[in-house]
């Protein structure tokens, strides 16, 4: 009966977690839709650098993100805003700092293959968008769900943890 209770214990926490994951990826799809149309707008109808363009979309799709995870997917009402606020500063400023350099550097490195340039031809100016959705999702799974799951939307006590680490 005990080993019963365990597996099915195991069992619900796995779903749980699967659930957690699902919902924070559409969550981070949602927001990196919001960041890309941004940054396709700015670029193609304003004619504003595609790096410009991509730190903008960054921010917008970053707080449209936080948002949505401190209501719906990590439900951190029990969370004070002001930690979850400033500790979500901390990771998503290294999200953008990863979107907008990974970003750049991704498309340079595509746009100086010859090859690439010789296939694409005119929408070699484009290529940015590619990269910009192949950073996103690198980003997004590897340092945004990762932090935010066990670090951003948690209760701790932050004054403790600025000292353990800062102080």
């Amino acid at each position: 009966m005990v080993e019963q209770l365990k597996k099915e214990s195991r069992f619900a926490a796995g779903r749980r977690a699967v659930w957690l994951f699902t919902k924070a990826q559409l969550s981070a799809q949602f927001a990196s839709l919001v960041d890309l149309m941004v940054t396709i707008f700015l670029a193609k109808l304003f004619d504003v650098f595609y790096l410009y363009a991509t730190f903008i979309g960054s921010v917008v799709g970053g707080v449209v993100n936080c948002a949505i995870n401190y209501r719906w997917v990590f439900r951190a009402a029990g969370c004070k805003k002001r930690y979850v606020a400033l500790k979500y500063l901390f990771v998503w400023g290294g999200s953008i700092l990863l979107n907008t350099w990974g970003t750049f550097a991704l498309t340079e490195w595509l746009t100086d293959m010859k090859w690439l340039n010789t296939l694409l031809g005119y929408y070699v100016d484009d290529v940015f968008i590619v990269a910009k959705i192949v950073v996103a999702v690198l980003v997004a799974f590897f340092w945004n769900y990762q932090l935010q799951r066990v670090f951003v939307y948690r209760n701790y006590d932050f004054k403790g943890f600025w000292k353990q680490w800062f102080g």
